[in-house]
């Protein structure tokens, strides 16, 4: 099971590891040719796990997700340019994906102010001077993320603005095995914090408390983020989507969470179970919404291998008791990397809105399930992390199901 060969870490002379570099140019070299396959002279990329997937470099990931403090100028062809937070270029030292680091002087409104727009201006001349040095007459940008000031100023300079995340999206689907293994470890990580909180399960203690275990484990060996907070217990798992609070979990709740954690090499581990807090035995009820939830996502699990589309997964999937429908999933499943990616797979009842393409080998995909009858006292929420293969796909975490709630 692939899930079992997690290298770790370390460093060992006598053991195979993960390759950075290798890594490195995999994703570089699938980015571009995306660039190419579009036409675009460049792209210019301020969201951080863009960056960290274009370059391997990271910095105050969190921070810049919100502060337009940090970006890349990714040529399709030659030295790409870094432009990091002031005082930082010593961080990407040995990176070959990175040609050069200049300072960053941004025009967010924190570090602009009044003059926005003015030093938005500049930066926008800077820009498109490189386009000029680098990518002889193209003048075809691709931006990920750009506010009002920079779109209108890059386009003032003469530049034509297009979207980034699409030909990003489509380079990151598809992972290398160095990738995979960086992935495995941090589904590794997330299992650690998993059976932590497992462990402390008991009355009394709090939905916070019980989220710290998770983030705490991530931290200790070596993750970096957690998107969200979604743990719920009793009462608050249904419907979905409560966050952690100061709710005290109480004999015979049913507790649900999805990590949606960034653990080590900033890959992603999605995953979600639903606890029981005893002591004495699940109700029939709660062991009934867990036998659904378990029979959806084992279905549809059955259903994913390379050359699936997302409508064949849409119109083949489990079909959910109409108790159940209004509160179904947003999805059933989607792509998973650096975070949640492309593509995703909606219900039957939602297919108006669904785009189309077909699973590939080497993807990674999340295989979602939420059982809450409307009005119902509780919901069970599950979700595994798998590998796309030419004939299935593998199955990338161990924790077990909660046999108390199934067997």
């Amino acid at each position: 099971m692939l899930a079992k060969k997690s290298v770790g870490m370390g460093l060992k002379d006598w053991a195979g590891q993960p390759d950075m570099k290798r890594m490195r140019a995999y994703r570089l070299d699938r980015l571009r040719a995306q660039l190419r396959l579009h036409d675009y002279a460049a792209a210019i990329l301020f969201d951080p796990i863009n960056i960290r997937y274009a370059t391997g470099s990271r910095n105050m990931a969190v921070w810049t997700l919100h502060n337009a403090a940090r970006w890349l100028f990714l040529p399709t062809e030659g030295a790409s340019v870094l432009f990091d937070f002031h005082g930082c270029e010593h961080l990407s030292q040995g990176l070959e994906t990175i040609g050069e680091v200049r300072p960053a002087r941004g025009w967010f409104f924190y570090a602009g102010g009044n003059k926005g727009a003015a030093k938005a201006t500049r930066w926008a001349a800077e820009m498109a001077s490189l386009v000029n040095e680098r990518c002889g007459s193209n003048r075809r940008v691709a931006v990920d993320r750009l506010d009002v000031l920079g779109m209108h100023s890059l386009e003032a300079a003469g530049l034509q603005l297009f979207d980034a995340q699409e030909p990003i999206e489509h380079a990151r689907a598809i992972k290398s095995d160095d990738e995979i293994a960086c992935m495995l470890q941090s589904v590794a990580v997330c299992e650690v914090g998993m059976a932590e909180m497992r462990a402390a399960l008991e009355p009394g203690i709090s939905e916070q408390a019980l989220w710290a275990i998770l983030s705490d484990a991530n931290h200790r060996l070596g993750g970096e983020w957690i998107e969200t907070r979604l743990l719920a217990s009793g009462g608050a798992t249904n419907p979905w989507f409560h966050e952690a609070d100061d709710r005290i979990v109480r004999p015979g709740d049913l507790v649900s969470f999805d990590t949606d954690l960034i653990g080590p090499f900033g890959y992603c581990a999605d995953l979600s179970r639903t606890y029981f807090c005893g002591p004495g035995r699940p109700s029939d009820e709660q062991r009934r919404l867990y036998r659904l939830a378990l029979e959806q996502i084992g279905h549809n699990i059955g259903l994913v291998r390379a050359g699936v589309s997302m409508h064949e997964l849409s119109e083949k999937a489990w079909p959910i008791p109409e108790p159940f429908v209004a509160n179904r999933y947003s999805v059933i499943a989607h792509g998973v990397g650096l975070c949640d990616e492309w593509p995703k797979v909606l219900h039957r009842q939602d297919l108006a809105g669904q785009y189309d393409a077909v699973l590939e080998p080497g993807m990674t995909i999340c295989v979602e399930s939420y059982i809450g009858e409307t009005n119902g006292a509780e919901g069970v929420k599950l979700e595994q992390q798998v590998l796309v293969t030419d004939d299935g796909c593998e199955v990338l975490t161990t924790f077990p199901f909660e046999e108390q709630l199934y067997a």
